[in-house]
């Protein structure tokens, strides 16, 4: 019989979550996942990809140190950075046990220079999208990849794989 699983995510948001949650099951029977609020210790909208995996794993280290009983912690942060053709999104995943890491970086799309101006002028990416496709608190529904692939990718589905390639060291421990 398999124990259920206890996994600690460094966010209250619901996207995080369910991808949490989805990545873990696709791996174990028997999943609780609870979402905390966690400090990143980076900007609020990190600009780099160093930046960006810095907040997950601060994120994991503040879920680990208040939340002690848990099997799993994970921090999900998105993150931007800009190149050649403009400012790209993506998001760092990094799941922590007693006994293994492991972490994996989702991919990367580029954001419309609309969008790019105004986090230029200081907007996390999330208020950004609000403006410019007259929404509401999209960061905690489909975010930019939904609005911006017509939600033909949601959210939850780019953190997800990022979730189950994290996992990888906890599946297959005899190789890490």
């Amino acid at each position: 019989m398999n124990k259920k699983i206890k996994v600690v995510v460094a966010s209250k948001n619901p996207v995080k979550k369910q991808a949490v949650l989805d990545g873990f099951l696709s791996y174990f029977d028997e999943v609780e996942v609870e979402g905390v609020n966690c400090e990143s210790g980076v900007s609020d909208q990190p600009m780099s990809d160093n930046e960006t995996k810095s907040g997950a794993i601060n994120r994991v280290e503040n879920a680990k140190r208040n939340f002690p009983e848990a099997d799993y912690w994970v921090g999900i942060e998105g993150g931007i950075e800009k190149l050649e053709k403009g400012l790209t999104a993506f998001a760092w995943v990094v799941v922590e046990s007693s006994e293994n890491y492991g972490e994996a970086r989702t991919t990367s799309f580029l954001l419309p220079a609309k969008v790019g101006q105004l986090i230029e002028q200081g907007y996390e990416l999330g208020a950004a999208n609000d403006i410019v496709f007259d929404e509401k608190n999209s960061k905690q529904k489909n975010g930019a990849v939904g609005l911006l692939t017509k939600n033909k990718i949601s959210r939850t589905e780019l953190y997800l794989q990022a979730v189950q390639l994290a996992l990888i060291p906890f599946v297959n421990p005899e190789l890490f």
